[in-house]
């Protein structure tokens, strides 16, 4: 593949490809993101910040934080925020745009194989990143091996909305319009038709539960964010 081509990955969810392909649409991740979430993004990413609840002092990992930006708000708590991402392009972005931040390390990690000590962290939380790993159930397992007794896990994703009417609304708009916007945006366009993809294969907001639960985690509880087009998990690491 030349440096130039387009990388697609695809539901076999290979480390490599997936990696490659994000770091192809590191710069303008952001702003494509923003454009065709219609900027619900932003109220994602604030209800996801309320749920994590940073404080000084704390160590939160923010795992597949892709360029940092839900990063910076968690550290801007006061807490030691570490942004974690596979992607090698994605974390030179976040090091270019936050590196100037003493409370916000950048590191390359694989979600299903930690580079992090046991009871390390007092919140782990993830965005967006879950659906992404070849093996998310182990990913949970990792999570909560490098969570405190007592932490906490937050995972924001895209789920399926209950409502049939915008379901099917909601479908129309990622299999008509959300590629022709892709194409305008991204310098991937490609990389959107993986996202509709895996969307359309993840599971709902009660199978994903049933995952986290099994993983060990307690006090298991999901809301719907813009009806349920995303879900909003949270956990308790027993003591």
């Amino acid at each position: 593949m030349t440096e130039n081509e387009a990388n697609r990955a695809d539901l076999h969810k290979d480390p490599a490809k997936v990696s490659g392909m994000f770091d192809q649409v590191a710069r303008r991740y952001d702003i494509t993101n923003d454009v065709l979430s219609l900027g619900n993004d932003r109220f994602w990413r604030v209800a996801t910040t309320r749920a994590v609840a940073p404080r000084s002092g704390q160590r939160i990992l923010d795992l597949a934080a892709g360029t940092g930006a839900s990063s910076v708000s968690f550290a801007r708590s006061g807490a030691y925020v570490i942004a974690a991402d596979f992607s090698p392009g994605m974390i030179v972005e976040g090091k270019r745009r936050y590196g100037h931040m003493p409370n916000l390390e950048f590191r390359e990690a694989d979600a299903t194989d930690l580079p992090f000590a046991d009871d390390e962290f007092d919140t782990v939380t993830m965005s967006f990143g879950l659906r992404n790993v070849n093996d998310p159930k182990r990913a949970l397992r990792e999570l909560r091996r490098v969570t405190k007794p007592g932490g906490r896990l937050v995972v924001c994703e895209f789920s399926h909305p209950p409502s049939r009417a915008f379901a099917g609304l909601y479908r129309f708009y990622s299999d008509r319009i959300l590629p022709v916007v892709a194409r305008m945006l991204s310098s991937n366009a490609d990389a959107y038709d993986y996202l509709n993809e895996s969307i359309r294969d993840w599971p709902d907001q009660r199978a994903l539960a049933g995952w986290i639960r099994d993983a060990g985690w307690t006090d298991v509880a999901h809301r719907n964010l813009s009806m349920g087009i995303v879900a909003l998990h949270r956990a308790v690491n027993p003591e």
